[in-house]
């Protein structure tokens, strides 16, 4: 298959760039910047603008088989203020309107679109209720930017590709993401649960994410929201504690909430003492199996 990935350059991006080139599909990565090195042979680089609009770099849809947007500003990159807000919504948007005209302008449209988004959805105040994709999304900032961003997407069915919204929980990897951050205060015997602990994580393994991103590319059944989350979501408390165990550390100095909100404001509800308890039912009903579904053992595999 040809698949172009937008946003590829990021680390998300980049693993599944290698994975898919590695089980010998062509890829073409769409990014802000022209590459500073040459990469392998099977993934080539195109640089775009992503303005709402389509520019020259289109044709390098045309004849694709698979487009998988995970462009967007990084949520947790930077404290949240309006502009930062405001960017992080513009950049999904705009973005996602960008691919749209290329698919729009070009020939041979690709059969499938996949729009990577959040579990952010759901929204932040669900506390221990399950949610799944039949659940209705949540009223607070992150839920109305997933439902803007995936609604920037929804005209792409109309052009006759299959369009799967891939709600991404926390991906756990040992070289990027969120997990080396989490650890380091764990590494220095300082790690313990955040805020009251009882917020729910869900998460998901990075082989699993892998794997369910290209099974989602070849399922030509699958369609609409899935939640690409492990299905054993986990209490903060409970993640701190597998955290610990599986570094041979103890989990026992909790960070209050206040602290975390003086330390990156409106950010850390959303992000760190908010959470949803996302349950992978689309996946699953569809026979998605997972390698990792427990989190002591998914951390063991790449904390060990």
């Amino acid at each position: 298959m040809k698949i172009v990935l937008a946003g590829g350059s990021g680390f998300l991006g980049q693993m599944l760039a290698r994975d898919l080139a590695a089980n010998a599909h062509d890829v073409v990565i769409l990014s802000r910047e022209n590459p500073t090195q040459p990469g392998p042979p099977a993934i080539r680089q195109v640089v775009w603008r992503p303005d709402g609009s389509a520019g020259e770099w289109a044709s390098a849809l045309d004849g694709s088989d698979a487009v998988v947007n995970l462009a967007g500003a990084g949520i947790a990159d930077k404290r949240w203020t309006a502009a930062r807000k405001q960017m992080l919504l513009t950049s999904r948007v705009q973005s996602t309107r960008s691919l749209l005209a290329a698919i729009d302008r070009v020939r041979a449209r690709p059969a499938v679109f996949i729009q990577n988004c959040g579990i952010g959805y759901y929204g932040t105040a669900r506390g221990s209720e399950p949610v799944d994709e039949r659940d209705r999304p949540g009223n607070d900032f992150l839920a109305r930017l997933c439902v803007d961003w995936e609604a920037a997407a929804a005209p792409i069915a109309s052009l006759g590709c299959r369009l799967v919204y891939l709600r991404t929980g926390v991906v756990l990897a040992a070289n990027g993401g969120a997990l080396p951050k989490m650890t380091l205060p764990f590494r220095f015997f300082a790690g313990g649960p955040l805020g009251s602990g009882q917020q729910y994580l869900s998460w998901i393994h990075i082989e699993d994410w892998l794997s369910m991103m290209a099974w989602s590319l070849a399922n030509g059944a699958l369609s609409g929201p899935v939640n690409a989350t492990s299905p054993s979501p986990v209490t903060n408390s409970d993640f701190s504690r597998a955290i610990g165990a599986a570094l041979h550390r103890p989990s026992l100095l909790p960070v209050p909430g206040f602290v975390l909100k003086i330390l990156v404001g409106e950010l850390a509800d959303a992000a760190l003492l908010g959470g949803q308890r996302a349950l992978p039912r689309s996946a699953q009903r569809e026979g998605f199996v997972f390698k990792h579904p427990q989190v002591g053992e998914a951390l063991r595999s790449l904390l060990s």
